[in-house]
């Protein structure tokens, strides 16, 4: 699968622009804020109908415009899709397959695989659970449309209960047999959504180990652990247990929205005890076995958006990185830097066909 063609009109930074793609390695360089980034993001964009920097839609219309319209065509097992997502101030994003409006966006995910490597992936290891646990939701959901569905339901129905619990403390009551509907919705949902993480992690790590290997030519001991209180409590347990909890707080303190992924290093927090190049090195493994695990169950090549790669990495583990892009594990590339003449020189060695667009 690859994408022949991107066109852009009033996306972020840009007015109108269209782009005609090689169909394994591009690059877009430029000098800071030129919006190399930006023709990046519009492909995952149109992959996950959201942007990866800046999911408020109306903030990624061009300052002072109405709207913004991003269109691609892709080949995929030798048929042409063509997406397109547009929106406009005060209205509904519009998501379009080969000109027809999807009543649901949810529907669109999976269907281009994408994968993005960017500095931006730091905050996987500052920032807090959130952040960890999308990135596990979005790498399961991309191949698992049964998890996408369960996710979108158990999420619905915590906001649900969570407004009752503000009810009941507004109105000074409290209605166990009402709160009771909900848990007794949630607890098959919880038990779906806990076995399937559990299963994807036990899938997913032999891969990022590997890639860490590969990457940081090196023999620490990497890993990740799934935490999650589903481990040694039933989810109907934890919801009478966390009750009187839940309504002091007013939301639901337990349950999968709770999970957390912990890194570590030589069985230490990476966040803590990695150095810089280490934690470089994690994250783009990270991203890499996503990359492999979603090729292994999808059968589809997921199109690789690296970011600022050398900003990213040093010069080692960049041309670790271009090794393995030329060993055809990959497909189509695109890639963002600062620097002409640095960004061809490694492209270069990969002995394959490419495009260097000059912002």
């Amino acid at each position: 699968m690859h994408l022949t063609n991107l066109h852009l009109i009033n996306y972020k930074s840009f007015e109108a622009a269209d782009f005609d793609l090689d169909e394994r390695i591009n690059c877009f360089v430029g000098n800071n804020g030129i919006g190399k980034t930006n023709v990046l993001d519009a492909i995952y964009h149109l992959a996950l109908t959201k942007s990866y920097f800046n999911p408020i839609t109306v903030q990624n219309i061009k300052h002072g415009e109405e709207f913004f319209v991003i269109s691609g065509e892709f080949l995929k097992n030798e048929q042409v899709e063509k997406i397109t997502v547009s929106a406009k101030r005060g209205n509904k994003k519009v998501v379009k397959r080969n000109g027809k409006i999807y009543d649901k966006l949810s529907e669109h995910i999976g269907l281009i695989p994408v994968v993005i490597i960017s500095p931006a992936d730091r905050d996987l290891i500052t920032e807090g659970s959130d952040t960890r646990r999308k990135f596990l939701d979005s790498v399961i959901s991309l191949e698992n449309s049964v998890y996408f569905n369960n996710l979108i339901k158990y999420n619905k129905l915590i906001q649900q209960r969570n407004a009752l619990l503000k009810y009941f403390a507004a109105n000074r009551k409290f209605d166990s047999a009402a709160l009771q509907v909900y848990d007794e919705q949630l607890i098959p949902l919880v038990k779906e959504i806990h076995l399937t993480r559990v299963e994807f992690l036990e899938q997913f790590l032999p891969i990022f180990k590997d890639f860490y290997a590969q990457i940081s030519s090196s023999s620490e001991e990497v890993t990740i652990h799934y935490k999650s209180d589903l481990h040694n409590t039933s989810a109907a347990q934890l919801f009478t247990q966390a009750q009187q909890k839940d309504m002091h707080l007013q939301y639901t303190s337990v349950g999968v929205h709770k999970d957390d992924l912990i890194f570590t290093l030589q069985d230490h927090p990476i966040k803590k005890y990695g150095s810089q190049g280490q934690q470089k090195s994690f994250l783009t493994a990270l991203k890499l076995a996503q990359f492999q695990f979603i090729k292994e169950r999808s059968g589809v090549t997921p199109i690789l958006l690296l970011d600022d790669i050398f900003d990213k990495l040093d010069e080692n583990r960049v041309s670790q990185l271009i090794n393995m892009v030329n060993d055809d594990r990959f497909g189509q590339i695109f890639i963002s830097d600062t620097h002409t003449d640095r960004t061809e020189a490694v492209i270069k060695t990969t002995d394959q066909s490419y495009k260097i667009f000059e912002l």
